[in-house]
């Protein structure tokens, strides 16, 4: 009698379990999902610059003495690069930004400058003015050293982040806070709140989990990322984003999610980008591990997202990869 009893408590449980599988799988299915039209979202990654080897890269890795071959010649973080960029189909452009000495944000990626420049120290120890003398292509080499076909060619070409919005007044661009300094927060939110308010919508600033947190308290309204933000979106979702619930802390952010990650996210592909849709959060897939910026910088490259994926690429060579998705002018 017990073992009968036993046997049904048993097929019971196994019942339970195969139904509850059952609805994770269609809750979490794209087969089931609803058609999305549109082409990805492309980022192009500090504009169109040169690309370097990967391989052994540190923290403290000068990349413009790694370069490969140059195939055009455009320099990051520079106004001409962003243009080529857009030229090319970027919907948005990612630049790094760092304080000067007269209290302007440059736009530049390096922690100091004798990487690229002509110059060393931080762009702390320099104005605008000053930073504007320097040639921001000294330090390219794809030969170790033998040549720098940059060179003298970059003088005058670091922008300050208040040039670049004027040249671009109707652009999306991804600001990046290279710091975890909480008074870059401060200062950027100063800046940002002497544009029309409209153009929030048009921008997003990621970086250290303070000046982010400083900056979204700042301005509520600007779509933000940071550590803290991904992690307290992404981990409630994990633990039980499988029932179709999303987090609050997902709404009105972005998300940069690893390629490597990005399968094992629930509802992935167009499930989980329909319902960070629904919140107005942006999703953008990086490649490898999304340690060190890596992009999908070749066709190749491409084959490893879904079928119809129509979320965000981030790449470091628009130039190759929007073709696929675009008709360029």
């Amino acid at each position: 009698m017990e073992e009968t009893k036993l046997k049904r408590i048993l097929k019971r449980i196994f019942i339970f379990l195969l139904l509850l599988s059952l609805f994770i799988f269609l809750n979490n299915s794209s087969i089931f999902a609803k058609n999305r039209e549109d082409e990805p979202f492309l980022l192009a990654h500090r504009g169109l610059g040169q690309t370097f080897s990967m391989v052994g890269i540190q923290g403290d890795t000068c990349t413009a003495e790694r370069i490969y071959p140059p195939e055009h010649p455009y320099l990051e973080n520079t106004i001409p690069s962003m243009e080529a960029a857009f030229e090319n189909g970027a919907d948005i452009v990612e630049l790094d930004i760092k304080p000067t000495k007269d209290g302007q944000f440059a736009v530049f990626h390096d922690w100091t400058l004798e990487c690229r420049t002509n110059a060393e120290g931080t762009t702390k120890e320099f104005t605008m003015a000053e930073l504007k003398q320097l040639d921001i292509g000294y330090g390219y080499t794809a030969d170790n050293g033998k040549t720098y076909p940059f060179r003298g060619k970059g003088i005058g070409l670091i922008p300050s982040l208040d040039e670049v919005f004027n040249h671009f007044p109707n652009r999306s661009f991804l600001i990046h806070i290279k710091s975890d300094e909480p008074e870059e927060g401060k200062q950027l939110a100063e800046v940002l709140k002497e544009l029309p308010e409209k153009r929030f919508s048009q921008l997003t600033v990621y970086g250290g989990d303070q000046p982010i947190a400083t900056l979204k308290e700042e301005i509520p309204n600007l779509r933000v990322m940071s550590k803290a933000t991904l992690k307290s979106c992404l981990l409630p979702y994990i633990a039980v984003g499988w029932t179709g619930y999303i987090p609050s802390a997902c709404e009105k952010t972005q998300l940069h999610l690893p390629e490597k990650i990005a399968p094992w996210i629930w509802g992935w592909s167009d499930k989980f980008l329909n319902r960070m849709d629904s919140v107005d959060t942006r999703v953008i897939v990086v490649a490898g591990d999304g340690g060190w910026s890596e992009g999908f910088d070749t066709q190749d490259d491409l084959t490893r997202l879904p079928d119809n994926y129509s979320g965000g690429i981030w790449t470091n060579r628009i130039d190759k990869i929007a073709p696929s998705y675009k008709k360029i002018e």
